[in-house]
This record gives structure tokens, sequence and C-alpha cells, in this order.
């Protein structure tokens, strides 16, 4: 099953796409989880299923919907990964900031769950900081988030907490892209940065030649415990 909910804009004038995976019985909170350049594609679903197995209301929305709904690419196949790096370029991120906010909304409104949080993932690492900037939402996590430094004077609007996990080899994101994070953010009282030593791009992937097992087993027991701080 791929998208199998529908959200309606915060305009109300169209809406888009969404994987929902549920947990048995009430939901602990609710997280959004924020595709990378591939879309909502197998990886980003196993994300959400293993979120409901703990508990969570998972929900990925098609932040691509207005390129192209229900776009799927494989990052370890060149032309589709190709293709992503375009999608990137094309992408709308102040639209994509609006579609998460609206699935927040959706969330509270139609599925009754009140505890928001994000997670995301190269593309969806660096909504996940601007969500944090730019919306109510609880608790949010970002892996590899690229261009962060150029996103830094918005630092001051985070209000809630907000987990980064930086590779230190992030063939996306250059060393001193890491160190004017680090400079930015260190001292924010609501943000706290993972470094993560000798790791590329890609590490906490579910599936393909980018994943690295200790490594994002490490992050992600990080953002389990945190959501289950800042969730529940």
């Amino acid at each position: 099953m791929s998208l199998n909910d529908t959200i309606p804009t915060l305009e109300g004038d169209s809406s888009f796409g969404a994987y929902v995976a549920k947990p048995e019985g009430t939901p602990r909170a609710a997280i959004i989880v924020i595709q990378e350049i591939f879309g909502v594609n197998p990886g980003i679903r196993q994300k959400c299923d293993k979120l409901a197995a703990e508990g969570y209301l998972a929900v990925a929305p098609d932040l691509f919907w207005r390129i192209e709904p229900g776009i799927e690419l494989d990052p370890d196949v060149e032309p589709e990964f190709q293709r992503a790096l375009g999608l990137f370029g094309e992408f709308d991120q102040d639209a994509g900031i609006r579609d998460i906010e609206a699935t927040i909304h959706h969330i509270r409104r139609t599925h009754g769950v009140a505890k928001v949080g994000c997670v995301g993932y190269c593309l969806g690492g660096r909504l996940a900081y601007m969500t944090a900037a730019r919306t109510d939402i609880d608790a949010s996590v970002g892996y590899y988030g690229v261009g962060i430094d150029g996103l830094l004077g918005e630092k001051h609007a985070i209000a809630h907490p907000l987990m980064l996990h930086i590779p230190t080899e992030d063939g996306f994101v250059s060393r001193e892209t890491q160190a004017a994070m680090h400079e930015g953010l260190d001292d924010h009282p609501k943000v706290t940065l993972h470094d993560y030593e000798g790791l590329d791009h890609g590490f906490a992937t579910e599936h393909g030649k980018r994943r690295n097992e200790e490594a994002a087993n490490l992050a992600d027991g990080r953002t389990a415990a945190f959501f289950a701080e800042h969730l529940g």
C-alpha cells in the first residue's frame, strides 16, 4: 500500500496524498515522517511502519505532489538518483512547509491526536528544521539536513525541542556548513546536535547501500528517546 490518506491544503483549495501507519490502540502521539528527495518510497513507508509499531500514528505526506503526485524513486538506481536531484531544485520548500503545517492540522482535527512531532531525512531534515522554526510542532528531528547554515537566521523562532543528526563526511553538507551549524546552534536551549564521525549522507536509510547499521541504530535510539521524552 502506498498513499492511503488525503490531506486538504491550508488554503482548502486542493488536497494531497499521504501514507499513514496506525498503531494498535490509542496512539502515544503522532509523528510526521518527512521524505527525502526520493518521495514517499518503500524506505519512508517502512519508517512509518516502525513508528506505528512503537505506538505512534505515523504520517508521511507526499510533498512532491505539486510537481507530480506519487513519486517513488530508488537512490541506488543512478537515473532515479539523478531525477531526484532535479526534483530538489524544482521543489517549492515554502509550499512544502505549508503542506507539513496542513498535515499537523489534519492529524489534530481528523485523527484526534494533539501532540505531533516530525522526523525528516536529507531534504526532509532541512524541512524538519524549518518546521521547528515556522510551525507549532511539538518536537522535531532532522537527519543529515542540507543547507541548514542558510537557515540559522530563523533559529530564534524555534520554540520546541529540535534534534539534528550530522554525519561528518556528508557529501552534501561540507565541514564548513557543519561548523556553522554548531556555531549557530550549540548554545540554543531547544536544540541538540549529534555528530557521527566518518559517516556519509543517508546512513540511516532503511534500504540500500547507503545504510550503516551501527550508526543508524545509534541515531534511531536517540530519536526514540527524544520523542518519548517530548511527545510521550
